[in-house]
């Protein structure tokens, strides 16, 4: 009997090759191309996920058993279901690893060199020389979560002689962190660093856990950047701590809101950068997210096991 890969978008036909060749028993096909006669019930795997599909997916003859979630987050997936159904759940962790790093990194460039603030003397024809000049290399980067994007960042910091301090569930030690600590000690990090950097998934203990108490906690001379997940900030408390020059500068790429409306006061402020959600944006997307899918397909077809990028449901990561 033939069983579904249902997907959410389509990919090159090299990768779809690649999939017949691992099992004749599946066939792939897109969201696109389903016609009011497709049988749900035989599809065993999705990439991607919509939440048009729980009501035909997400039921008790479902036959579903893995989704591979496109992005490295799966806080917007049904994750109660998923468990419910005993549905395998893996995402594309470590993609967008070194576009993050890249982004992040320009961000820090651009400051430490008066980048900014060139920008905006350009804009009033301004000849401003006065601008605020440092070291990277002095600057005490605080890197909250050190999974696979937080380590190719640190990495890169190491590199260019920073001592990149990290912050994570217990405090293990992480290679290319010049120092770590658990979460539990992120008050006490948060007061000496210069600079903090959100790449926290999204779980009920993230949520807001940047709050009006943590940033109070920050420097008036510190850069807060989140690449992280948007409902980690309490949006309000930032907007405050940025008007009151509590905290000198953000960087933010998500938001509790996308897109963020344009009456938002945020945009109003000149101490913050805005960018659209793309840190991640990555090229060659589908060779890099496949090389995650065809690895765990072969696995998964004969043994019926994921063997890279699996997520803990009850975890969240």
């Amino acid at each position: 009997m033939t069983k579904y890969i249902l997907s959410t978008r389509s990919f090159r036909e090299e990768f779809i090759r690649q999939m017949r060749e691992i099992s004749t028993d599946y066939q792939f096909i897109t969201t696109e191309e389903i016609q009011s006669s497709f049988e749900w019930n035989k599809v065993e795997i999705t990439l991607g996920w919509s939440k048009d599909w729980a009501d035909k997916l997400l039921v008790p003859s479902t036959s579903l058993k893995w989704v591979q979630a496109i992005s490295a987050g799966v806080d917007t997936l049904p994750l109660n279901e998923f468990a419910k159904y005993q549905i395998k759940l893996s995402n594309a962790s470590g993609i967008h690893a070194q576009s993050i790093t890249d982004h992040i990194l320009a961000i820090l460039f651009m400051q430490s060199r008066g980048i900014f603030e060139a920008i905006n003397s350009q804009q009033q024809a301004h000849w401003q020389q006065d601008v605020t000049i440092n070291n990277l290399q002095d600057l005490r980067i605080l890197i909250v979560g050190t999974g696979k994007i937080g380590q190719r960042l640190a990495k890169c910091l190491e590199f260019l002689q920073c001592h990149p301090i990290g912050i994570n569930t217990n405090g293990r030690a992480i290679e290319h962190f010049h120092e770590t600590y658990s979460i539990v000690e992120l008050a006490p990090q948060t007061q000496k660093a210069d600079v903090i950097i959100n790449i926290l998934p999204l779980t009920e203990d993230t949520h807001h856990l940047y709050d009006d108490d943590f940033f109070a906690t920050m420097k008036k001379s510190a850069t807060f950047i989140n690449v992280g997940r948007g409902a980690s900030v309490d949006t309000t408390a930032l907007f405050q701590a940025l008007l009151d020059h509590s905290i000198h500068f953000a960087a933010l790429d998500v938001f509790e809101e996308e897109p963020l409306p344009k009456e938002h006061p945020l945009w109003t402020l000149d101490n913050v950068l805005i960018t659209p959600h793309i840190s991640g944006y990555t090229p060659h997307f589908q060779k890099a997210f496949m090389r995650i899918f065809i690895e765990n397909f072969k696995s998964f077809a004969t043994t019926g096991h994921l063997i890279k990028n699996a997520v803990n449901i009850q975890s969240g990561y």
